[in-house]
């Protein structure tokens, strides 16, 4: 069969108005088109691909039925077996006078199963089963899983406290949808990927939410969506959470949002002290357009009802040569205005301590900013770019994003870093070539320049990041990362130790056969 009528949904939707991404890669995420187009696959096409970031791409989608009994036999299923394997080996360990480094290994086998229904009046749904195990050749002891680093989510650190036992086995997307080809609703637990929100599916499962998400086309190359979250589910949880709140109503704190970009001030502790709620929404919106040549613009919003706002603006603009190089600037602002979180969070910082050598008016209040610009000089035919890039957080509030969405991502975060504590200033550089149509590999440098009087941030820090991917077929991908990261030494020592040192090397090997 040479020709495939596929219906291309729209990637999720939301509930408010603008959004954006944060992938490797860094640009914006296109919202795929809202209507039924008809495309030829070869015949030996996979159903699947994965991208730079890991998310998935779908190649062949189900079609339209007539009737119910249709509607699930002419489904597909999308199969996925995948390993992951960590080895975090830190400079200077000190576990054993209280610290919280230890050299530490992990490792992850399992997969998906994905099952799409076929299209029924506009209706279809979409479920997914993601699995993890951990052989205990290549894991912590169960004492240890408190100092897992990046393999961390190939298991829960919270199951493996309460029972012993490792693995996951969670429902990773399970949602109802309706496309009438204008707009596209879903409702249930869904991948969303924005400015603020990802799946950041590079380990054995993604980050979901529970929630109801809409998206439109407004205008030419134009289109909206809207989402409403009620919950979170993070990649080492089975269950969802809150999407913002820190440990539970019994101070366990690997049982709510233990993500590790969360505001521990935000702690289920210091909502009630507050009198507020500790069960919160997540709103989310943007608009896209692609209206003007080579310019993509894109307005993304968010709330945290009594917690806090964001309003993020970002704009790419290619510049195309007649030899087939091209520049591409880009621009993103970055807005956190407080909403009643400083007040419950008090005078903290993300890690939930004092805000010792912050503004004081970080007391009371979240508000804060973060400016961030790259300039991409783009290879012929696809073959890569080299990247320059800087980011500026204001001498204010930490910026809150405990959703994957992280608000440096493509402009100078590398792996593993959060570079958007108050007064951070980053510089970065990369390089991205395909050496052959099988290999390709990226070279990532940055240097991070925290504020060196804030007791509770981390000491500056230089990174080397190597990333390639290897396709042995074009459903089998092999992926490898090394990281090399240096903290300066001088200011750890200089502050009487209140910056620890933070240097190590990380290295991950990924294997991946769709199906």
């Amino acid at each position: 069969m040479n020709k495939v009528t596929i219906k291309i949904s729209v990637a999720t939707a939301a509930a408010l108005l603008l959004n954006t991404m944060a992938i490797a890669g860094g640009d914006i995420v296109p919202m795929e088109p809202i209507v039924d187009t008809v495309k030829k696959v070869k015949k030996d096409k996979p159903k699947r691909q994965t991208r730079g970031n890991m998310t998935v791409k779908y190649n062949v989608l189900p079609g339209s039925v007539d009737s119910v009994g249709d509607m699930f036999s002419e489904g597909i299923f999308y199969g996925r077996l995948r390993s992951n394997t960590f080895y975090w080996d830190w400079s200077d360990e000190d576990y054993e006078t209280g610290g919280k480094r230890k050299d530490n290994k992990n490792m992850g086998v399992g997969g998906s199963l994905i099952y799409k229904t076929a299209i029924l009046n506009g209706f279809s749904g979409t479920f997914g089963y993601y699995g993890s195990l951990n052989p205990d050749f290549f894991r912590m002891d169960d004492e240890d899983v408190k100092y897992s680093k990046a393999g961390k989510d190939t298991f829960s650190r919270y199951k493996v406290k309460k029972t012993g036992s490792y693995g996951i086995h969670a429902l990773g997307q399970a949602y109802l949808e309706y496309n009438n080809g204008t707009f596209d609703v879903k409702a249930g637990r869904q991948l969303f990927e924005s400015v603020f929100t990802a799946s950041n599916d590079t380990k054995m499962i993604p980050n979901a939410f529970d929630g109801i998400t809409v998206s439109a086309k407004v205008a030419p190359k134009t289109k909206v969506r809207a989402a409403w979250f009620g919950k979170q589910k993070l990649r080492d949880h089975e269950n969802a959470h809150d999407v913002v709140t820190f440990k539970d109503s019994n101070g366990e704190s690997w049982n709510n949002n233990d993500d590790s970009a969360v505001h521990k001030g935000l702690s289920y502790a210091n909502f009630l002290a507050a009198g507020e709620d500790t069960n919160h929404d997540l709103f989310l919106a943007d608009l896209q357009t692609k209206y003007v040549d080579n310019l993509v613009f894109k307005l993304s919003y968010l709330q945290v009802p009594g917690v806090v706002k964001d309003i993020v603006a970002e704009a790419h603009y290619k510049i195309p040569f007649e030899n087939g190089w091209a520049l591409r600037p880009g621009v993103r602002y970055f807005y956190q205005m407080d909403d009643g979180g400083g007040a419950v969070a008090g005078y903290t910082n993300l890690t939930g301590k004092a805000a010792t050598g912050y503004d004081a008016g970080v007391a009371d209040s979240l508000d804060s900013s973060l400016f961030a610009a790259r300039l991409d000089l783009k290879m012929p035919d696809k073959k890569g770019f080299f990247r320059l890039g800087y980011s500026k957080v204001e001498d204010k509030a930490d910026i809150v994003a405990p959703w994957r969405g992280f608000p440096t991502g493509g402009f100078t975060r590398a792996m593993a870093q959060y570079n958007w504590y108050a007064n951070t200033e980053t510089f970065l550089a990369r390089a991205v070539y395909q050496f052959t149509p099988d290999f390709k590999a990226s070279l990532r440098y940055a240097v991070q320049d925290f504020d060196d009087s804030k007791d509770n941030v981390q000491a500056d820090s230089t990174i080397w990041h190597l990333d390639t991917w290897y396709n042995f077929t074009d459903r089998f991908q092999m992926k490898t990362r090394i990281g090399i990261v240096q903290a300066d030494d001088d200011i750890a020592k200089s502050l009487g130790g209140t910056k620890g040192d933070v240097s190590y090397n990380e290295y991950r090997l990924e294997f991946n056969y769709l199906f």
